[in-house]
């Protein structure tokens, strides 16, 4: 029986990965997970009860317990979530508790999308279409200084900009699943394309990926 035809979406922060990720869920009509919301979950619980970021047990608890259901709380999508996610996304037991909810759900039959940072690496090394999308840090601090802008959260691009460095940092220079391409992606800068350009390009990779699948 052949695998499910999975779409890998790994890349950096404000990338534009999580849009092109739900727009290849929407073409291809298959569900898709964004694994950076799990982290930014883990990261936000924790320092809501009062919790240390730097408390590998708490914060691998907290993953634990975590279910899909609790996924829809809009502060797992400002500013200061992503530095928590990314503060918890270092311990290695964090990662592991939040593994099998990832590669279960890319085990799905009709397939699946996924983003995030090791997901062509790790969650699904065998997934048949694999792209790393990434853009300049400039680049990508001004399109997320106008996200928080358009959401109400008052910060400077200057600010934006030392948080995407760092970011890139830690998830990069992690000793379990840094972020990385894998050896079989396809690189996808955006940095001079807008978000259509970028979803038409990957779009295309995906269909020679999928026929390739196909034939396979």
């Amino acid at each position: 029986m052949k695998a499910p035809f999975i779409i890998a979406v790994d890349g950096p922060a404000a990338s534009g990965k999580g849009t092109i990720a739900s727009r290849l869920a929407a073409a291809y009509d298959v569900p898709m997970l964004d694994s950076g919301l799990l982290y930014r979950a883990v990261g936000v619980l924790l320092g809501r009860h009062g919790g240390d970021f730097d408390d590998v047990a708490a914060a691998t608890q907290v993953a634990r317990d975590l279910t899909p259901e609790m996924l829809t709380d809009p502060a797992f999508r400002t500013r200061e979530a992503g530095e928590a996610a990314s503060r918890v996304a270092v311990h290695p037991p964090v990662r592991l508790a939040l593994r099998d909810m990832q590669q279960a759900f890319a085990q799905r039959p009709e397939g699946a999308v996924i983003d995030g940072r090791d997901i062509g690496t790790v969650i699904a090394p065998a997934a048949p279409a694999k792209l790393y999308v990434t853009a300049t840090p400039e680049v990508r601090a001004e399109r997320r200084w106008k996200q928080l802008q358009a959401q109400g959260e008052s910060v400077s691009y200057d600010d934006i900009l030392d948080d995407i460095r760092k970011r890139d940092a830690r998830d990069g220079g992690r000793a379990d699943s840094p972020m990385r391409p894998a050896d079989d992606a396809v690189l996808l800068d955006t940095t001079e394309m807008t978000i259509d350009q970028a979803t038409d390009a990957a779009r295309r990779i995906v269909e020679a990926a999928r026929a390739r699948w196909e034939l396979s």
